[in-house]
């Protein structure tokens, strides 16, 4: 049966992957030259190639075991994207007002971490199921709320505060964390070259994004 494994990707080799966020629409020309474009897909799905990130042959063991671990394209698993993986830049430091993940209402006690992208043309809004255990950081209307007042499941995503720490109605609730990128091999074939001593290759690690 499939499932998924709270087990990272090999980090070292993750550092050396290709890939990133890829997106279907669909365009009509029309006959005066015009195009309609439609979004076929609300989110984007990512794609990685994680062999160039294969440097050794410890890193060339290594995928295999982990290859092996998780059934080929069986069971999914956690991957860190090299440039996108945390509610702000990669060369900034997480912070509890990084993300609006909601408003308060006074009853409300659940709220799932979401990424929004955004610049003066627009925005899109990501949903984060895969935060790193021990990284999240929560605030209410900008004060940062105490870690025994709520929880985040570092499976899901959501973080839930304790009825007596419930945000109160127009609350801005505010997250900042680590996260992974929750994917499965797009391939149940892994192929090997040991081509040049004590140093290995493989051509191709496809991953794609698992939605949540």
């Amino acid at each position: 049966m499939s499932g998924f494994h709270e087990v990272r990707f090999p980090l070292r080799i993750a550092l050396g992957t290709s890939g990133g966020p890829v997106r279907r629409t669909d365009i009509v020309s029309l006959s005066n030259g015009r195009e309609n474009r439609n979004r076929r897909w609300h989110d984007a799905r990512r794609h990685y190639d994680a062999g160039s990130g294969v440097r050794s042959v410890d890193d060339l063991y290594a995928v295999l075991s982990f290859f092996e671990a998780r059934a080929g394209q069986l069971h999914g698993f956690r991957f860190r994207d090299p440039l996108d993986f945390k509610s702000c830049g990669p060369n900034e430091l997480p912070q509890a007002g990084d993300q609006r993940i909601g408003t308060g209402d006074g009853a409300t006690l659940t709220f799932q971490l979401v990424k929004t992208y955004r610049d003066a043309g627009g925005s899109t809004q990501r949903t984060i199921a895969k935060p790193v255990d021990g990284s999240v950081a929560v605030a209410v209307v900008g004060t940062p709320v105490a870690a025994g007042d709520w929880s985040a499941d570092p499976a899901t995503g959501i973080v839930t505060f304790l009825p007596g720490a419930v945000p109160g109605p127009g609350a801005a609730v505010t997250a900042g964390y680590e996260f992974d990128v929750p994917v499965r091999f797009d391939t149940d074939r892994i192929d090997t070259d040991l081509a040049q001593f004590n140093a290995g290759r493989i051509p191709t690690i496809p991953l794609v994004e698992i939605r949540p």
